[in-house]
């Protein structure tokens, strides 16, 4: 559907730009939306390599195992019946999720993914712990919004951090609703 709509846009505002006599200003757009789109991948990529290459690190360590001893009750009430393996991979990701880090906590949650299906007797569904971990990563709890304040720096935001009080209020609430509707819809599945 969006390989349809996608061209469809662009051509329908180059049409609209030509019969307004505007074409002047797409080629200026164009030019200064390329150059702010380069500034922005480069600005994420170098803040998802660094922390990336630090949950990499926190991961060969001890940390995991401090961190799986202060979230292991909350795991367990969340999730059920889940191997170390796999309750490791999702602390990590949780981890990853409170610092922000959005595409650094993909590859940790595509590996929790992994570790699930391990467990899944039904090959073909999903699993309620990897439904669970699906809506832990919607969610997304985050303390410290490293991307999005990364985002606004490169945009040149006079407080880039300003929206640290308003994204503690969204995900606690999205992440509690999340977790009470899901295992709502799992008992439910279940009867």
């Amino acid at each position: 559907m969006l390989n349809i709509l996608w061209p469809l846009f662009i051509i329908l505002s180059i049409l609209f730009s030509i019969i307004s006599g505007n074409v002047e200003n797409i080629n200026k757009a164009i030019t200064t939306s390329t150059e702010s789109a380069i500034t922005l991948t480069l600005t994420l990529i170098g803040s998802t390599c660094l922390w990336s290459g630090i949950m990499e690190i926190a991961s060969n360590t001890k940390i995991i195992d401090i961190l799986n001893n202060f979230l292991k009750k909350i795991i367990k009430k969340v999730f059920s019946n889940i191997n170390k393996n796999a309750q490791n991979k999702i602390i990590m990701n949780i981890i990853a999720n409170i610092l922000g880090l959005g595409n650094a906590a993909t590859p940790l949650g595509l590996q929790a993914m992994e570790e699930l299906q391990k467990d899944n007797i039904k090959k073909d569904k999903l699993s309620d712990n990897m439904m669970m971990l699906i809506v832990l990563n919607t969610a997304s709890l985050q303390i410290i919004p490293t991307t999005v304040i990364s985002i606004r720096t490169a945009l040149n935001s006079e407080e880039p951090t300003k929206i640290i009080f308003p994204v503690w209020i969204s995900t606690i609430c999205s992440l509690i609703v999340g977790i009470m509707i899901t295992k709502l819809f799992i008992k439910v599945d279940k009867n």
